[in-house]
């Protein structure tokens, strides 16, 4: 028997246990490609459109969104860009942020929450070679990128760009999944929990994405040294649809390949089941307050809910000092400027759209929060409190009471950075008490989010990931809605959608109160189904 022995039949199981999740990837990104290729000629349908777009993505604000525009020309110029190029700007970003969060919860599933839930050490006990299990699950990884990065090339050449630079912006796609997925390796290898490995391959993500963010707007053109740490700026820098070179992806590859050697060497210098990182020891007898269902939830869940805020207060503190640049903007292209309403209303227009952008971030955060209580259920843990004499309402109520602190302390820490760096860019104090109502004006819909994901734990526990659906779709109507020209009527399905984009709108009342009623609701149904039903595990 080899180190690898049983690889392959651990990955067929891994196969069939990601089926479904795999075959929503493809569908979500086949759906969102193929629909921008078309969306971006409608909207930008002659030379003289695609020029002006090219001029606006050279706003700090949107080069942290889409990294430089490869095929735009020199500022001022007449050079068409084409649209291949537009494409790649307006949903690269999006795509490569995607398939690395992919691939980091692959990884860590397939190894580190296998471990932690005893999967591992059961496959183990079978003719099984030790690294079985981590390669079967790289190579899923692998396949479940290799899959997107044919199914984005595809998309993209079957709407009718060019065929070699559609095969090379899947193969971007590709390697950066590999990379990520390499790393979140390592970081199994770290921690014995899998909520702590996926937190530190998100930890590195978001670094490396505001790494490349950074030294985009640092030199916008092409990217400064910091961009050139990231393979996010690598996947980037083939520059598709312009001047193609293949050259950057060779260092997504290497990065994936030293990391799976790294990764390796620390596997080897572990016992299954435990991390690198030594765990903390913990007290001999639980503090009065976590005895009680919501002090059980406040330990579990304030750790995710302080790094959030924390995390949402950097990024809106640096949207918020980009404003600055938007005047210049308008200083130099006075005609950009009178064609989008004027100085005024394109700052109202930025601080509202990046006020939605953080609203979306902190959606994800209560169905995060929401379904660690299903978590908890499925280790067991929810039925230990009972047992104790907890009520069901307590522990769901109390937990949906945290949850709601939580997000509200999100909210708040979000509207802070970006109304503070409005504050300084603009030097109008102002601006912080504007985007503090305009931020918390999206808490009924944030709010009626989590309900949602409470509905689903109370009613339909095993179904209860769908929750992540209304992220989901929450984000592709904020960032890609006006491109893809959603109807009204689907986009509001979204409650974030669904809010005005105070200051740049009006608020209304009517709505704020339907998503007050509909959290309310829903939070009802919740209770009602939690009360009702048996605690199941996984």
């Amino acid at each position: 028997m080899t180190a690898l022995t049983g690889t392959l039949r651990i990955l067929r199981w891994g196969l069939r246990r990601d089926r479904i999740r795999i075959l929503l990837w493809g569908l979500g990104v086949a759906a969102t490609t193929a629909a921008t290729v078309p969306a971006v000629r409608d909207a930008y349908p002659d030379a003289a459109a695609r020029i002006a777009r090219a001029e606006l993505s050279r706003t700090p604000g949107t080069v942290v969104m889409t990294g430089p525009f490869f095929g735009a020309g020199a500022p001022g110029s007449a050079h068409d860009p084409g649209v291949g190029a537009v494409v790649v700007n307006e949903l690269g970003v999006f795509l490569l942020v995607a398939v690395a969060v992919m691939s980091i919860l692959a990884a860590v599933r397939h190894t580190r929450a296998d471990e932690e839930a005893g999967r591992t050490e059961l496959v183990r006990a079978l003719p099984t070679g030790r690294a079985a299990p981590a390669t079967a699950a790289m190579l899923l990884v692998a396949l479940m990128n290799a899959l997107l990065g044919a199914v984005i090339a595809g998309c993209l050449a079957v709407t009718g760009l060019d065929v070699v630079g559609s095969a090379a912006f899947g193969a971007s796609c590709l390697v950066t999944g590999l990379a990520f997925g390499a790393l979140a390796l390592c970081a199994a290898q770290l921690t014995g929990h899998s909520r702590s490995a996926s937190g530190i391959g998100m930890a590195v993500l978001g670094a490396l994405f505001l790494a490349r963010a950074v030294g985009d707007v640092d030199d916008p053109s092409g990217g400064s040294w910091l961009s050139w740490l990231s393979p996010i700026a690598w996947a980037q820098q083939i520059r598709v649809f312009d001047d193609l070179r293949l050259w950057p992806l060779g260092l997504g590859a290497g990065l994936a390949v030293v990391a799976l050697v790294v990764a390796a060497v620390l596997a080897g210098r572990r016992d299954l089941g435990e991390g690198l990182l030594p765990g903390r020891r913990g007290r001999a007898a639980a503090p009065g307050r976590l005895r009680s269902p919501a002090g059980m939830a406040m330990r579990l869940l304030w750790p995710s809910a302080v790094a959030w805020t924390v995390s949402l207060l950097v990024l809106g503190a640096v949207f918020g000092g980009l404003a600055g640049a938007i005047e210049d903007l308008v200083a130099e292209s006075p005609d950009i400027a009178r064609w989008l309403g004027g100085s005024k209303t394109l700052l109202e227009s930025y601080a509202g759209l990046v006020a939605a952008y953080l609203a979306a971030a902190v959606t994800a955060l209560a169905v995060q929060m929401v379904l660690r209580l299903r978590d908890e259920e499925m280790t067991g843990r929810i039925e230990h409190q009972i047992a104790m004499g907890a009520s069901r309402t307590g522990v769901m109520g109390g937990w949906l009471g945290v949850t709601s602190v939580g997000l509200v302390l999100a909210l708040l820490g979000s509207a802070v950075g970006l109304g503070a760096g409005m504050t300084a860019a603009m030097e109008d104090r102002a601006w912080l008490w504007r985007l503090i109502g305009a931020t918390l004006g999206y808490l009924p819909a944030v709010l009626a989010v989590m309900a949602l994901a409470a509905a689903l734990v109370g009613l339909v526990p095993r179904a209860s990931r769908a929750g992540w659906a209304m992220v989901g779709w929450t984000a592709v109507v904020v960032f890609f809605g006006e491109l893809l020209d959603i109807p009204d009527a689907a986009a509001d399905i979204s409650p974030v959608a669904l809010t005005r984009m105070v200051p740049a709108e009006a608020s209304s009342v009517a709505v704020l109160g339907g998503l007050s009623a509909s959290a309310v609701v829903l939070s009802a149904v919740g209770l009602w189904g939690f009360r009702r039903r048996n605690l199941t595990g996984a």
